[in-house]
């Protein structure tokens, strides 16, 4: 069963969005694309915001796909919402590593930072990885501590 997929971009995103979403859909991923649809001036808080939620519903059966130019801003936004674990990849290594140790369920990219073939691979490279559990199971729920206000 593959996993369902939300995207979201602002407008510095906007283009690669649009191509790692065709690829993600000739993959035979199930893709939604929750915007924006231009490249005009927007602001990315709102898309990351809805990619969030999304993923919220459902975190164990969903994947977020944030991009905006440096991939920091939706970073920082998608890291305010409980249970979603959002990491910021520039590379194929940190993005399995984030899925194999961080039980990450949002992925990060930056337009201006990587350009579209590295971004796919940096993005199947995420889409592969499983989480390993074991003593990474404990940290990944330290994090959930925190957010619960618990450690």
């Amino acid at each position: 069963m593959k996993r369902k997929i939300f995207m979201g971009a602002d407008s510095a995103g906007f283009p690669l969005k649009e191509e790692l979403k065709k690829h993600l859909l000739e993959a035979g991923w199930e893709v939604t694309d929750l915007g924006t649809d231009s490249t005009a001036s927007c602001h990315y808080p709102l898309f990351a915001a809805a990619v969030c939620r999304e993923v919220q519903k459902d975190p164990d059966n969903r994947f977020g796909v944030l991009i905006c130019g440096t991939g920091i801003g939706m970073s920082m936004c998608a890291n305010k919402f409980d249970g979603i674990r959002a990491a910021l990849c520039s590379d194929t290594y940190s993005a399995r590593l984030t899925r194999n140790h961080n039980d990450a369920n949002v992925i990060c990219l930056g337009a201006r930072v990587i350009g579209s073939c590295l971004a796919q691979d940096i993005l199947d490279s995420f889409l592969s990885a499983d989480f390993e559990g074991g003593r990474h199971a404990v940290r990944v729920g330290m994090i959930a501590d925190i957010e619960n206000g618990k450690l």
